[in-house]
């Protein structure tokens, strides 16, 4: 009896296996607030199959989690999302998605450990909910970009308002990005990696 095809089955599949020539991988974070669109970002932009830990918003929530301005969102991530993209032959990403709401943020934690930088996905409609998420990143030192998510009808700042208004210094990068795009999201981490490298740069002179 053949089992050939049985035994391919058990196997993993050819798009999830990482190239032969990868030498190295580093972790990034994707951040923001709730509903800014961190698993789409994820999902537009993995390799691979993306894990996602979505879950079906319930009653438990009302009261709880803030969806002014998200009232149409009906599931939301409880855990983490997680994807993977080669940068190229030798540089491999993986991406760990935080859950948005306040209170799973305990889990924060465990997701930024070892993270060599992080993206913040901003809703510029909703930038209040950003300013902890921010604060938080700055007090663990960690590098981070941040990407305007291009939602139909948010308005359109200037880069300089938006610096201003979340208070970031002149040398973080504020890009705009359509988390729904697999380019736009790449491109996203693209300006996260060139940023790693100044500041690695500055550092060793």
């Amino acid at each position: 009896m053949d089992f050939k095809s049985s035994e391919q089955a058990l196997g993993p599949r050819s798009e999830d296996v990482l190239p032969a020539t990868a030498t190295a991988a580093v972790k990034v974070v994707i951040v923001g607030g709730f509903g800014v669109g961190k698993t789409t970002l994820v999902g537009s932009v993995s390799e691979i199959r993306p894990l996602t830990t979505e879950e079906t918003m319930t009653q438990a929530g009302v009261g709880v989690d803030d969806t002014a301005g998200v009232e149409r969102k009906t599931s939301t991530t409880v855990a983490m999302d997680f994807g993977r993209i080669s940068i190229n032959e030798e540089l491999v990403l993986y991406l760990f998605g935080t859950p948005g709401q306040e209170r799973f943020w305990f889990l924060w934690r465990g997701l930024f450990e070892g993270a060599l930088g992080a993206v913040v996905l901003v809703d510029a409609r909703r930038l209040e909910v950003s300013f902890d998420v921010i604060g938080r990143l700055e007090e663990r030192g960690v590098p981070f970009v941040v990407a305007v998510n291009s939602f139909p009808d948010a308005p359109a700042y200037p880069v300089d308002e938006l610096r201003g208004a979340l208070d970031l210094p002149a040398a973080v990068p504020i890009v705009l990005c359509d988390a729904r795009s697999r380019a736009s999201s790449r491109d996203v981490l693209m300006a996260l990696m060139r940023y790693l490298q100044t500041l690695a740069t500055a550092h060793q002179v």
